[in-house]
């Protein structure tokens, strides 16, 4: 039977056989989250994706948002699948069920949020800020924020937001103009305004959160001024009743290429004087503690734009299967039958790209989050510096290099159905406009480049970039073992030794007189780290599956074998030249980047 969203053979590869879940068990902190546990949940998952989630994906587009006298209402269909999220546990996956949580596996969690936003990534932003937002109550409330709070979030009875861009800052958030300002109660009075705000106004729950970066009077300038506070839409008792409305208004919400299912507010704080907050962590050190959000907001961005790649390649490999037109190349004579067009060369050619681009973009994000539950397992302090470090090196790979991938994955998505993949008619167009805003929000790509660059590269004087160049040379050393996969480790091992020169090359000029060519190069740097990081995904996967077929795998598990070890051997033999060449250019340094005029670009 054709599949939908994505592919559940592979699900439980990367799940079972490359990332070995079922061992977490064997640590008393995931006892119960066995094989036939996890299975279950993904199964779940899946269920509630296919059945409810899917069907409004299409209608929720439509419908959109409306805005009226400062209300949101968001489509119709939401509220049944906001009700079924919040009574499966779905928000919280990942923490302690004293505040509403599952305490599952990352690893898992992820699985489960790959299906949800394949199926509906508009419907399912709504859950990754709320959670973000309860993180950040989590890990720096009081005693007594957390007590109010953090339940209700976690479980989705409110929602919450992440409340930084304003119309003159953008991305520089330390140009911000949101005042606090301090009363006797030790409260504080937030005035200020605040764009492009996913979810700040809806009608999905009774009561919204924000966390809102603004500066205390007398606070430094930039962004070592600026403080967390968390501000409710309605203001909360101290017995966690509701209590008056807290002078959070939306003032409109934007009208979008997609994610027509989410709204984008702009809100107005203390337009009335009367908007309070509490200091969330200490004064002055905001920015840091909105980091803790934001990385996990671009981790669930790469998950999102790896749901429409993966719903995208789904949708066309069973369009390519059923739809029948033109006859075979090498077929005989004018009156050969027409064959289905997987059979055509060309096809078959952007088939293999999402192909294999989808299934290493997988297994990068499920890798990252399995990273995260080495941390939660492991005693040793070192070894949880080694695997936060990987993570935070992986961080602009997954949001700014999958991201990347997927959009192209959902182009090609469109051309497979040719004329009528521009159509309404198939989802196709939708998943390419809702994949394309994973570009642009939680930073935009080119900062996620420079944040490679200009912190990660060097994070821990270089080790966590080494670490995962050191994860890499091993996977290749132990495929070089495999028969039929040995060249691809080989080759793999020759991309690996580039990047480690090009890496310090990079290093070395940023550090120089010709620092702006190097930042001029950090977007193409992220791009051929992020292949190569892709083809080592691909290469791991596809030493398992080798050895599998070697020790005689089933039939009905052999096809899908074969499949990995395709998808690397395209990848490798046919992309990673272009990465090579990439690289090339970047060592030549060229600076015609920085050298050309402005008035040269023309247009005057």
């Amino acid at each position: 039977m054709a599949q939908v969203i994505m592919d559940r053979r592979d699900v439980d590869f990367i799940l079972h056989e490359q990332l070995e879940v079922e061992k977490l068990s064997e640590h008393e902190k995931f006892e119960e989250f066995t094989r036939k546990t996890v299975d279950l949940i993904v199964s779940e998952a899946r269920n509630l994706a296919v059945k409810e989630m899917l069907p409004a994906l299409k209608t929720g587009d439509e419908e959109g948002c409306t805005f009226d006298k400062g209300q949101v209402r968001v489509p119709e269909a939401f509220h049944k699948i906001h009700r079924l999220f919040t009574e499966g546990g779905w928000i919280a996956m990942c923490d302690a069920p004293e505040w509403g949580g599952q305490g599952m596996p990352a690893t898992v969690a992820l699985a489960a949020k790959n299906y949800f936003n394949g199926a509906n990534f508009p419907c399912t932003l709504n859950y990754i800020l709320n959670h973000g937002a309860g993180k950040l109550v989590e890990t720096f409330g009081t005693e007594e924020q957390k007590k109010l709070f953090l339940k209700n979030m976690y479980t989705g009875v409110w929602g919450g937001t992440m409340l930084l861009t304003e119309p003159e800052a953008g991305s520089d958030v330390g140009a911000l103009t949101t005042t606090a300002v301090k009363n006797d109660d030790g409260t504080y009075s937030i005035t200020g305004s605040k764009i492009f705000i996913s979810s700040g106004e809806n009608d999905l729950t009774e009561n919204i959160i924000h966390p809102v970066l603004a500066r205390i009077e007398g606070a430094p300038a930039g962004t070592s001024g600026i403080s967390l506070f968390l501000v409710p839409k309605i203001r909360v008792n101290d017995d966690g009743s509701l209590g008056e409305f807290n002078d959070v208004v939306c003032t409109g919400i934007e009208h979008k290429m997609g994610i027509h299912g989410s709204a984008t507010c702009s809100l107005t704080l203390g337009g009335k004087g009367l908007c309070r907050g509490t200091l969330l962590g200490e004064i002055n050190k905001g920015m840091r503690a909105m980091f803790v959000m934001m990385n996990e907001a671009r981790l669930d961005v790469g998950m999102q734009s790896l749901g429409c790649a993966s719903a995208s390649f789904m949708n066309a490999l069973n369009y390519a299967r059923e739809r029948v037109q033109g006859r075979h190349l090498t077929a005989p004579g004018k009156d050969a039958p027409p064959v289905p067009i997987i059979q055509h060369p060309d096809v078959r050619r952007m088939l293999l790209t999402m192909k294999s681009c989808t299934e290493g973009m997988r297994s990068i994000v499920y890798y990252t989050g399995y990273c995260e539950d080495m941390i939660r397992i492991s005693d040793n302090a070192a070894e949880k510096a080694r695997w936060q470090g990987l993570i935070d090196v992986l961080i602009p790979i997954t949001k700014g290099y999958v991201s990347d991938r997927a959009f192209d994955v959902c182009n090609m998505g469109v051309q497979m159905f040719g004329g009528y993949g521009y159509t309404k008619e198939y989802p196709q167009e939708q998943l390419l406009r809702d994949c394309k805003i994973t570009h642009i929000y939680e930073g935009t790509n080119g900062i996620q480049a420079m944040d490679l660059l200009g912190r990660k590269l060097g994070l821990n004087q270089g080790q966590a970039f080494r670490d995962l160049l050191d994860e890499m040379t091993k996977t290749a050393a132990d495929a070089k073992a495999v028969p039929g996969v040995e060249g691809l480790a080989a080759a793999l091992e020759s991309v690996i030794a580039r990047l480690e020169a090009l890496a310090l090359h990079m290093s070395k000029t940023a550090r120089s007189e010709k620092i702006l060519n190097a930042y001029a190069a950090a977007y193409p740097f992220m791009e051929v780290t992020g292949d190569t990081v892709m083809a080592w995904m691909l290469l791991w996967r596809a030493a398992i599956a080798g050895r599998k077929l070697a020790e005689g795998a089933k039939k009905k598990d052999a096809a899908f074998y074969e499949g990995q070890i395709m998808s690397a051997r395209f990848f490798i033999n046919a992309l990673i030249p272009v990465t090579l060449g990439k690289m090339d250019a970047i060592l030549a340094n060229d600076g015609t980047v920085m050298e050309i005029s402005e008035d040269a670009f023309g247009g005057k």
